[in-house]
């Protein structure tokens, strides 16, 4: 709560720290989800050292999951590239995050709240790269799975990524775009 709800990422750093801190030695899924998310809260502040070093810590965690580790349901292969390409884009590098977010794109293909995500992201990174018709096509696919699931997460990420194309508005393709948000906003 205190780093998406409140934004506060201070004190989400520090309740993802403690809570990796309480759980290191009993689950490799929660310390490597709570290291993810410290990971991020790093990256709302600007610190990319800091944030990389906690991706490859969640990430050494998760490549020592094991069967016995009672949390494994909650473990995705594709938990560290979702937020491995939202701490890119925290870090202004959207070229760095697009091809995490591709790829982690690419491997969900659910329909979940998440995946609205992941291509929500996608689309900020290739609209901070000046990618347009790349852009408006992650933020078409990530419409199609907001309009089916809407999730919070997925819409203000989707709405965010159309204020970013404002600069583009008489653009075509920006337009289709947001053609498609007026209908979402309708049938809401």
């Amino acid at each position: 709560m205190a780093l998406y709800g409140e934004k506060n990422p201070d004190a989400g750093l520090t309740l993802a720290m403690q809570t990796a801190e309480a759980v290191r030695d009993s689950s490799h899924v929660l310390a490597g989800l709570a290291v993810l998310h410290a990971a991020e809260a790093r990256a709302m502040l600007g610190q990319r050292q800091d944030c990389e070093q906690s991706l490859s810590e969640a990430e050494a965690h998760f490549e020592q999951i094991g069967t016995a580790d009672a949390a494994a349901d909650l473990f995705s292969p594709t938990q560290h590239g979702r937020l491995a390409g939202s701490c890119y884009l925290f870090l202004n590098d959207a070229k760095r995050a697009e091809p995490i977010l591709a790829g982690t794109a690419h491997a969900l293909r659910d329909r979940s709240k998440s995946q609205a995500i992941v291509l929500g992201n996608l689309a900020l990174a290739r609209i901070r790269q000046k990618k347009l018709d790349e852009a408006a096509a992650s933020l078409h696919s990530a419409i199609d799975v907001v309009e089916m699931t809407w999730g919070g997460g997925g819409l203000n990420i989707v709405f965010g990524a159309g204020r970013e194309l404002r600069p583009w508005r008489e653009v075509p393709v920006v337009q289709d775009v947001y053609d498609r948000l007026l209908t979402l906003m309708a049938a809401a």
